[in-house]
């Protein structure tokens, strides 16, 4: 993980955010309140797999909702992504 140093090879290739979102990746939706570089930022600084992130276009009761969507490879990561989106997620006056 960045924040405790460590390197890790997927970021130093730049492989790590991927521009498509695979089937097998384990997929979140949710609203955003924060500039997309805040969510992409803590995703770097505090898990270490593969993701994308990306808008989503959801189909419900027949009309079109665009949502905000994460994806990781690892599902364990979408865990921790989802338990801490409450305290990420938040809108902050600057």
């Amino acid at each position: 993980m960045l924040k405790y140093g460590e390197i890790n090879p997927l970021n130093v290739m730049g492989l790590r955010q991927l521009p498509y979102c695979p089937p097998h990746f384990e997929k979140i939706f949710f609203d955003i309140r924060v500039n997309d570089k805040y969510i992409v930022d803590w995703i770097y600084q505090n898990l270490q797999g593969r993701f994308w992130y990306g808008d989503y276009c959801k189909i419900q009761n027949g009309s079109r909702q665009l949502t905000k969507c994460v994806a990781f490879e690892e599902h364990a990561e979408s865990t921790v992504f989802l338990l801490s989106l409450d305290k990420i997620n938040i809108f902050k006056f600057q």
